[in-house]
């Protein structure tokens, strides 16, 4: 049976995921890498408690066989766009290059659409070159997961996302199927439907193909 690791298990997909994942019987442990303690117990859970920035330090906890990495921030809480590159480019490479180092073979990389190295826009630009930085660690198996705007209820405010979710509900029929807002637990239940899948090579699922697995 394999280990599971998981960064950002108190974020929105990522506390679906590790309930998953937990009561996943082909995981035998799962490793959940944060700040603070998640306030919860399970046979399966270790917690490694760390600062993402001294992450190597703690290198030798990282040994699993699959990562799932769900980091992630917005501009606003971040507060600088040198905090938001930390946050979704310096943190998820750094966990990849340290779990590689452990022997894990398989990543899964919760990323977003519209991702591009090339894109002007900021936020879709450093979503792509973080991609192409897992890409080039060398994982066996890489998953990249795009979703749209993920819908469920978060732990903080996000006034933006607040209103997003409105106008989708309001008019979500206008909005193309691509674009279409898309909960939580359904990128949750994609990310373990693929780990499942032994296939090696790089994977990129749109929000769209995610929707299936709601």
């Amino acid at each position: 049976m394999k280990t599971a690791l998981i960064a950002g298990s108190t974020g929105l997909v990522g506390r679906n995921l590790l309930s998953l994942i937990l009561s996943d019987e082909r995981y035998a442990s799962v490793v959940a890498v944060t700040r603070k303690d998640l306030g919860i117990s399970h046979r399966k859970l270790v917690q490694v408690k760390t600062d993402l920035s001294t992450l190597a330090e703690n290198s030798s906890a990282l040994k699993c066989d699959d990562v799932f990495c769900c980091l992630g921030t917005t501009m606003a809480k971040a507060g600088s766009k040198e905090k938001f590159r930390e946050a979704d480019f310096d943190y998820p490479a750094r966990l990849g290059s340290l779990t590689k180092s452990q022997g894990a073979s398989k990543y899964f990389l919760v990323s977003a659409l519209g991702a591009d190295a090339a894109s002007s826009i900021f936020y879709n630009k450093v979503k792509g070159e973080t991609e192409a930085a897992i890409r080039e660690i060398g994982f066996p198996s890489l998953h990249i997961f795009r979703p749209s705007l993920l819908l469920g209820e978060r732990n903080e405010s996000r006034p933006g996302e607040e209103a997003a979710k409105v106008f989708f509900r309001l008019f979500g029929f206008l909005v193309p199927s691509k674009y279409k807002g898309i909960r939580a637990l359904t990128v949750a239940k994609a990310m373990v439907h693929f780990a499942h899948d032994d296939r090696e090579g790089v994977f990129v699922h749109e929000s769209k193909e995610m929707q299936k697995f709601q």
